[in-house]
């Protein structure tokens, strides 16, 4: 979600007979497991493609497993990926899905149980995965589904040369109001350096991922637990409200089109003195050839009416519930989501592309440590302090912070952050977009009051 942002996914909402379920449980001896390859298909990011690099050399030699790798950009991936687990075509034995996805998948009996393999498997060590990891990948069965392979919250990043000189100072825990103000006191402090680089640009994951957490500190959410539609309610509009102004006020250049990659470009060439998004950034914002290395200082999501407002995501590794070698699917899984892996990419390609954010042991490895000292103890804190369950003031019908776990919030999300992106350019004004986002997510609403009715 970070690196792309997820602009349109379709998910085919069909049921499956009950009998696919039987298919194959997860087990050492459920779903076949025979046969000596396995079909993954993963999205393009880069700790995918140091994966690619050590398969066959580490984990095909050991196992005798080979890995035939499908990989595709994140829309494209999500897109295959929908209909190939939807229809249970079983081409794949293994794929890449968040943990948006995971819960849905599990529901409609999508993808294989994970909780059979990880009791049997002691060593794989699940409890030292994140907690809130481990509860986001799982069924409303409470049952795992995922495994994650990287993961990922969100915080404020700052230049602290740039609010020293001003004399600013941020605060240990900034509220939304107290980032308005450092904006408005660092814009220009530089030739071209906005005051805060926020996302703008048309999206689910991109202009909803962030906005999303301000609306649900600011004490809003898009549904009710009851399903009923609160795009136009007032904290709705005075989170996006303040969300617009800012950024149009203090905001960078090109905001309506500027997601995680134009605001990391951005941060990195001196261009914006806070940016709030992924923890993920930080890794790129202190690499050795970063013109801001070493000059970021990184603060909590910043709130309103909540303790914390971090979102919470994950690239994971699921099962499609149709293959026939889930036993394998397993040892792949718990190679590359396992602590020996992580040991493996510090040691041959470097602890800076370690697929961090998942482990509590990679936060204890003064290996890690001695690279990401900056921001491991602010992104693993942000990381355990989300709480996908209850990221509001109010019960929510759906897990997700960033988003509403349901199939239609892609094409929701969307549509409504298209109206958004409109208001930061300044083509309508946000009453006007969420008035039209409201019939939208009415729409979606009174479905799911007719299935509980």
């Amino acid at each position: 979600m970070a690196r792309n942002g997820a602009t349109s996914s379709r998910l085919v909402a069909v049921g499956l007979a009950a009998a696919l379920l039987g298919t194959g449980c997860a087990g050492w001896g459920g779903g076949g497991g025979g046969g000596d390859s396995l079909n993954v298909l993963m999205v393009n990011n880069p700790q995918m493609v140091d994966l690619q690099k050590l398969t066959a050399e580490h984990f095909t030699k050991e196992t005798g497993i080979r890995v035939n790798f499908t990989v595709l950009p994140e829309n494209d991936v999500r897109d295959k990926i929908s209909q190939e687990f939807s229809s249970q075509a079983g081409q794949y034995d293994v794929a890449t899905v968040s943990n948006f996805e995971i819960p849905i998948y599990a529901k409609s009996e999508w993808i294989a149980p994970l909780t059979p393999y990880i009791e049997q498997d002691p060593e794989f060590d699940q409890d030292d995965i994140f907690a809130p990891m481990t509860k986001a990948l799982s069924g409303e069965d409470g049952q795992v589904y995922g495994e994650p392979f990287y993961g990922e919250s969100s915080f404020l990043m700052y230049r602290k040369d740039v609010l020293e000189a001003k004399g600013v100072r941020m605060p240990a825990d900034p509220t939304w109001p107290e980032v308005a103000d450092i904006a408005a006191k660092v814009d220009g402090a530089e030739p071209g350096m906005a005051g805060i680089c926020l996302r703008g640009q048309p999206g689910w994951g991109q202009l909803f991922a962030p906005l999303t957490t301000v609306v649900n500190t600011f004490g809003g959410t898009w549904f009710t637990e009851d399903w009923q539609a609160q795009v136009d309610s007032e904290p709705f509009r005075k989170a996006v409200r303040f969300y617009v102004d800012l950024v149009r006020a203090h905001g960078e250049n090109g905001a309506p089109q500027a997601g995680f990659t134009e605001c990391l470009n951005n941060v990195v060439q001196g261009n914006a003195a806070m940016w709030y998004d992924a923890t993920s950034a930080a890794g790129s914002l202190e690499a050795e050839d970063s013109p801001v290395k070493g000059k970021m200082g990184y603060a909590p999501a910043p709130v309103v009416e909540t303790r914390s407002s971090g979102w919470l995501y994950a690239w994971s590794w699921g099962i499609q519930q149709a293959s026939e070698k889930k036993d394998d699917a397993w040892k792949f899984i718990s190679w590359a989501s396992g602590k020996e892996y992580e040991a493996l990419v510090g040691k041959e390609i470097g602890w800076s592309s370690v697929p961090a954010g998942k482990r509590a042991s990679t936060y204890e490895n003064p290996d890690y440590l001695a690279e990401s000292k900056a921001f491991a103890e602010p992104t693993r804190a942000a990381i355990t302090s989300a709480d996908p369950e209850n990221p509001g003031v109010q019960p929510r019908p759906a897990i997700g912070i960033q988003f509403v776990g349901i199939p239609e919030f892609p094409d929701l999300g969307t549509q409504v952050s298209q109206y958004v992106s409109s208001a930061i350019a300044g083509q309508t004004t946000v009453d006007e977009a969420l008035k039209k986002g409201q019939k939208l997510a009415e729409d979606v609403a009174e479905r799911y009051r007719s299935r509980e009715s």
